[in-house]
């Protein structure tokens, strides 16, 4: 693809996970150096700080392009190694929504010979939670597919949870799928250890969110094409889980509390901080 095709695929969500989004950003720089590009790219996914830093990295050298794809690959392993070491034989696995961190976790948890049920969600409008029953079905891992209002009956009897991450804001909050809080929340009232999966380079210095509910709303016409009069569609797109409610981050960096992954990644990446 050339630099017009890849924004294109970026805006329309066809190229789905924070790590896959930032891989093609850094594929459509090295297509296009320029400010102009790193701009545009930015403005697809404004909510996408794993992009941001990615090709915030890339401008500092010109190897960075070679050494950023190269950490987000390496991360991938590191995360999926820490994580899967988490899962035991016959442990049910929840997770929500689709993400590839967590689902190459599950890979290398199988490949090492456990035996474990996955259930997940199936995640409306856009039904990511479907491109995660088809990656387990690949891999050959026993998963429960449910429906979205069925949250609380596939958490309550399961032993972990795990989700990934669209950002992490400096105050410790995760940003993630909507339903994601609701999922944490269950977990918690069920006593079940609640862990993030994602790169840390998914930590937002700029916490753009701000402190709004709704994060990012969806064109309503995902829901319903042509809904009666007067009624208002709300299909917000993602939400903020609070540290509290989180067990662990998991990331290359290790398995660490919220406020311990925050000063890690302050140590490891100052740059990120300019």
């Amino acid at each position: 693809m050339d630099f017009n095709q890849i924004c294109k695929a970026i805006k329309e969500v066809k190229i789905q996970g924070a790590e896959n989004v930032a891989r093609a950003a850094l594929k459509a720089y090295y297509l296009n150096p320029t400010k102009g590009a790193v701009k545009k790219l930015i403005s697809l996914r404004p909510t996408e700080p794993c992009l941001r830093n990615a090709l915030k990295f890339a401008q500092l050298d010109k190897k960075n392009i070679v050494n950023a794809l190269a950490h987000l690959d390496e991360s991938s392993y590191l995360i999926g190694e820490y994580g899967s070491r988490l899962i035991k034989n016959h442990n049910i696995v929840y997770t929500h929504c689709h993400s590839s961190t967590v689902t190459n976790m599950f890979r290398i948890a199988r490949e090492k010979g456990k035996v474990f049920l996955v259930r997940n969600t199936e995640t409306r409008p856009l039904y990511q939670g479907r491109i995660t029953s088809k990656e387990l079905s690949r891999l050959g891992i026993p998963n429960s597919h449910f429906v979205d209002s069925a949250m609380r009956v596939a958490i309550k009897k399961s032993d972990l949870l795990f989700i990934g991450a669209d950002a992490i804001t400096s105050e410790g909050k995760v940003i993630n799928k909507i339903g994601s809080e609701m999922a944490c929340e269950l977990a918690n009232k069920y006593e079940i250890p609640v862990y993030i999966c994602t790169d840390s380079w998914k930590f937002d210095p700029q916490t753009i969110f701000g402190f709004e509910e709704i994060i990012e709303n969806r064109p309503k016409n995902e829901i319903w094409s042509n809904p009666p009069k007067g009624v208002n569609i709300i299909n917000p797109s993602f939400e903020k889980i609070h540290p509290d409610l989180i067990t662990a981050v998991i990331s290359e960096l290790g398995i660490l509390r919220p406020e311990n992954f925050l000063s890690e990644v302050k140590r490891r990446y100052p740059w990120m901080l300019k």
